[in-house]
């Protein structure tokens, strides 16, 4: 076989085959990932890995590796911007794109119909009921990650001091989330480049399945389809309409609206988060939290519990969350519109500002991946991130618990110092409970996302019903 150029080429089949997906057949394969996508970044990953490598054989273990540690260097959601990048490597830009808006179609209509639900229902008190089982549940879902990607990710002691430096950094001193990736990944360069060993033992994902398939035994094969060279025409051509699309909306609500109105806020905030938001769905959450709950006043921390509940419910992205903090935001800061309507707008906003980048930095990075490929440089500036990533997750858990358990919380009167501190006496006995129960069901009894959602839910609504709580 012979690719266009007349060169010989070690794929076992190409687009033109029989055997190769058709794009109508690549569509539904995109679809049953995006209906199926629960359980965090670590789920959906594990969940394309099985359809995508072990069951069709699109591509193989090592190119999907080599596109996940791709997609672990760029900000946002990584698995939401693999799916973009498995999509285009099979079908271009119009797979890339349909690969992308089907992993996230499902997360966007199921956040905005149960929005809705708890804008209008929200203090009903079996619905209030349900959300306050769900705190528990998301709180000890929260720990987990930091016990998964600690594991992972603390192979030193190096890496340790990072992860500690970035919890006290954040949580004691209010050091922002962008500071801290920027420093821990410039840590990680320098010591690379001075070849100080504990800098180097990467910092990628190891196997993601149970079966591993080799890349010459797959549609793709070995070999990097044409449609994957670098073309700079092409990468400046795409770069240019999907930034267009992603921010000349942004500029025009602020020389519409203003800097000040909300729709300019959220437009602002989420497209600045979308640059710098290293380190996966839990780091962005941590980010989200202090600058939406605290900064902005769009939501309270009980609310921003709620929306992650919905978030670990509900299939696609964890990153989903922000379309509810975008809807509470202009919800409560309606103007001259009718405030669901305004919610809806400001969660759709979110969404679109939220995403769109993520089409970009693939379409515009992809073609160029072979040049980071055996780059340790940015393989050891990766691993500082993953660590500073450990302890800002730790900051989110606190956090969390702080505002599951105790119904009053406090700044320390002390120079210098930008922390939160619980009143005992407001301890809430019964959160207190549900949360000793999620934590064991998880990290002692390995219990699932769903599983420990829904126990945690149904003991809500009992402690309410009878009273406990």
């Amino acid at each position: 076989m012979k690719t266009t150029t007349g060169q010989p080429t070690s794929h076992r089949y190409d687009m033109r085959s029989s055997d190769y997906p058709t794009l109508s057949e690549a569509f539904k394969v995109w679809a049953r990932i995006g209906l199926l996508s629960f359980g965090g970044p670590a789920g959906q990953i594990a969940l394309m890995h099985q359809i995508l490598v072990e069951e069709r054989k699109w591509l193989g273990e090592k190119r999907f590796l080599h596109a996940l540690n791709y997609c672990m260097l760029l900000p946002g959601p990584e698995a939401q911007q693999l799916a973009v990048y498995i999509g285009w490597l099979m079908h271009r830009t119009l797979g890339g794109v349909i690969a992308g808006v089907l992993f996230v179609l499902p997360g966007v209509v199921a956040i905005m119909a149960l929005s809705w639900v708890y804008a209008i229902w929200g203090n009903v008190g079996i619905v209030e009921a349900f959300f306050f089982g769900l705190k528990a549940a998301v709180l000890a879902i929260v720990a987990q990650a930091v016990y998964r990607i600690g594991k992972r990710a603390l192979k030193n002691s190096a890496m340790i001091l990072i992860a500690v430096a970035a919890f006290v950094a954040i949580f004691a001193f209010g050091v922002p989330f962008p500071v801290i990736i920027l420093v821990a990944g410039m840590m990680g360069y320098v010591a690379a480049r001075r070849n100080i060993a504990a800098f180097r033992s990467g910092g990628g994902h190891g196997k993601i399945g149970a079966v591993q398939v080799a890349d010459a035994d797959t549609l793709l094969g070995e070999e990097s389809p044409d449609h994957t060279q670098v073309n700079r025409a092409w990468a400046f051509r795409v770069s240019a309409i999907l930034l267009g699309l992603w921010l000349v909306p942004v500029g025009a609500l602020f020389l519409a609206l203003g800097p000040a109105h909300v729709f300019s806020q959220i437009a602002g905030f989420f497209s600045v988060m979308a640059v710098v938001t290293f380190g996966g769905a839990y780091a962005v959450l941590a980010y989200v939290a202090q600058e939406a709950v605290q900064n902005f006043g769009w939501l309270a921390a009980g609310e921003m519990l709620d929306g992650l509940s919905m978030a670990e419910t509900t299939p696609g992205p964890l990153i989903m969350v922000t379309q509810f903090v975008g809807f509470m935001g202009a919800l409560r800061d309606a103007g001259t519109l009718p405030p669901l309507m305004a919610a809806t707008l400001g969660g759709l906003l979110t969404t679109w500002v939220t995403f769109t980048p993520c089409f970009l930095w693939i379409f515009l990075g992809a073609p160029f991946i072979e040049r980071l490929r055996n780059n340790q440089n940015l393989t050891a500036a990766l691993s500082a991130i993953t660590a500073a990533v450990v302890g800002v997750i730790l900051n989110l858990a606190v956090w969390f618990g702080l505002h599951v358990v105790f119904a009053e919380v406090k700044p320390l009167d002390a120079p210098g110092l930008d922390l939160l501190i619980p009143v005992l006496s407001s301890v809430n006995l019964a959160a207190a409970a549900l949360t000793v129960i999620a934590l064991l069901a998880v990290l002692w009894r390995g219990m699932g996302t769903i599983q420990v959602l829904l126990l945690c839910a149904g003991l809500g609504v009992a402690a309410r019903l009878t009273g406990i709580a």
